[in-house]
């Protein structure tokens, strides 16, 4: 039995979702790890673990062995973002067979990555910065407001991503245009 029209679409947005979010995810954790942990050093891991709400011990990151210990959990933060895109890769991979170049310029991937990205900041936040408390986007008198700008940026990529997503041309993903091979 061979689907077409409405159903193989829907089918076809379905395949793409999960890559497109899993990617998301750990290109959003390569963004806030590099640019707040790395070059603004607006926090690490742990940098807030004086005030947090578990009791972890406090490694301060202004000191040697501090940033040591907020240095190694930021190496596993990146570990795991460097999984999650692995993750999305390999299961874009697995499911496009054809029009792998059409489906790296589609709207479709982007908007669920962008959908991804959108969940990692909300999770990540919600867990990091309010529940567990081991550390906020910037420490200090208003780093409430930077937490909720945070959670807010979150919402506005996924709906966002989902809007992009949600509107474009859904990509075949097994076959090539008529009169056209694969291209890259």
């Amino acid at each position: 039995m061979t689907t077409s029209g409405p159903a193989r679409a829907a089918g076809g947005r379905r395949r793409l979702t999960l890559p497109g979010v899993v990617l998301g995810v750990g290109l959003g954790g390569f963004v806030d790890g590099i640019l707040l942990h790395q070059v603004l050093q607006w926090h690490h891991m742990l940098s807030s673990t004086d005030t947090d709400n578990i009791g972890i011990r406090y490694y301060s990151p202004q000191t040697v062995p501090g940033l040591r210990m907020n240095t190694l959990w930021d190496g596993l933060f990146h570990v795991f973002t460097w999984v999650a895109v692995l993750a999305g890769l390999g299961l874009l991979y697995s499911r496009v067979t054809r029009s792998r170049g059409r489906v790296w310029r589609s709207r479709e991937l982007w908007g669920w990555g962008l959908v991804g990205w959108g969940l990692f900041n909300l999770v990540e936040g919600i867990v990091d910065h309010h529940v567990l408390g081991i550390h906020h986007v910037r420490a200090g008198p208003y780093q409430t407001w930077w937490d909720l700008w945070f959670l807010a940026l979150g919402a506005v990529l996924m709906a966002g991503g989902w809007l992009l997503a949600r509107g474009a041309t859904t990509v075949d993903l097994c076959r090539e245009p008529a009169g056209q091979g694969e291209r890259a």
